[in-house]
Formats: structure tokens, C-alpha cells, sequence
């Protein structure tokens, strides 16, 4: 029983730290981003292109904070495993990621074991985490259309 117990402890202390990290990590990657595009004068296309790239660089990097966790967790085989790849390695778990934070979820992996936990977790973090930043992509384009409009030119 108490083996369960901490198996449960560890996947969800897990989950929790890597949903803080992502969220604090998206805060911070957004102003950062807001007060670059603020600043820096330049054509507005450019800073469009440069706000996308930015916003899938930091979905990039909280996948593969997730991905690392999955993997953490997996080292102790009482969390669980995934279904699919005859062995499970680093790249497999950063997949599974990518298709649990975007849901996507194709099936071709999916967690068994306690370590479903993190996985749902992500599916719905994920989600919130791409909804942010395409509200926050859209607030900075409608700015930039904005400023267009006013001045009659790009």
C-alpha cells in the first residue's frame, strides 16, 4: 500500500511541478515577447513572424518538459509505462508529449499506468497553454492592423 502511495505521490508531485514550470515559463515567455515587440521598431510583418516563432518555441520547450518528467517518472517502472515501442527511450516520451499537449493524441503510444495522470494533465494544459498565445498572437496583430489603419501604410 504504501508503495501505491507513493507511486501516486510521485506522479502527481511531478505533474504539478511541470504544469507550474510551463505556466510560469509562458508568463514570463510572453512578456518578454510583448515588451521585445513593444520596443523594437521595424516592419510589422516581421515582428508577426518573429511572435509566432517565439510562441512555438516556447510550446517546443514545454513539451519537452513534459516529455522529461514522462520520462523521469518511467524510470521507476511502479509509475507505469507506454504502450507502443517495444522499448521506451527519451524520444519516445517526448512524443507522446507532443501529441498529448497539442491533442492530437494519434494512439500509436499511449500511458499505462499511474503515469496516465501526467499525460491527461498535459492534454489539458496544453490546451489552455496554445489557447494563451494565440489570444496573445491575435491581441498583437490586432495592434499592428491597428497602426496600419491609422497611418494608411505598412
Amino acid at each position: 500500500m504504501l508503495d501505491g502511495t507513493a507511486v501516486y505521490a510521485a506522479v502527481i508531485g511531478g505533474t504539478l511541478a511541470a504544469l507550474a514550470a510551463c505556466a510560469l515559463l509562458q508568463y514570463e515567455w510572453l512578456v518578454l515577447v510583448w515588451r521585445w515587440l513593444s520596443v523594437h521598431g521595424g516592419h510589422r510583418r516581421v515582428k508577426v513572424f518573429y511572435s509566432i516563432v517565439s510562441v512555438s518555441l516556447l510550446h517546443i520547450v514545454q513539451i519537452w518538459i513534459f516529455g522529461a518528467m514522462t520520462f523521469a517518472l518511467l524510470l521507476w517502472p511502479a509509475c507505469g509505462s507506454i504502450a507502443g515501442p517495444p522499448s521506451v527511450g527519451f524520444l519516445d516520451c517526448l512524443y507522446l508529449s507532443a501529441v498529448s499537449f497539442s491533442t492530437v493524441g494519434f494512439g500509436d503510444v499511449a500511458p499505462v499506468g499511474a503515469i496516465r495522470f501526467l499525460v491527461a494533465t498535459e492534454a489539458l494544459s496544453g490546451l489552455m497553454l496554445i489557447a494563451w498565445s494565440a489570444s496573445f498572437t491575435y491581441i498583437e496583430m490586432e495592434r499592428f492592423w491597428r497602426a496600419e489603419d491609422m497611418t494608411g501604410h505598412e
